[in-house]
């Protein structure tokens, strides 16, 4: 269907957008809208702010963490040996068991 059947289309306006990288997106918006404050750049996916000269700063990336690694965090090697030596007393007691 084309535009000219939809009927008239709501009054428009362009608000411009700068990411960290220098990149302007100038999306749409209807004029009663509310503009959002941030918007993620279609040429790079950062995100862009309404000021030029102070961009939004691009996200910290963690980096990928292994289970190991969070079970690490939350747990002291003290922590990790009484847990181990508990579940080898239980194998051991199912063992001896007839």
């Amino acid at each position: 269907m084309g535009e000219s059947e939809r009927g008239e289309s709501a009054p428009r306006r362009r608000v411009s957008y700068w990411c960290a990288n220098g990149h302007e997106s100038r999306p749409s918006f209807a004029m009663e809208a509310d503009v959002p404050e941030n918007w993620d750049c279609p040429r790079c996916g950062l995100p862009a702010g309404r000021d030029e000269q102070t961009p939004p700063a691009p996200p910290r990336n963690e980096p990928y963490k292994t289970h190991l690694a969070y079970v690490k965090e939350r747990r002291s090697d003290a922590d990790g040996e009484a847990i181990l030596e508990e579940a080898l007393a239980k194998l051991r007691r199912q063992r001896e068991e007839p």
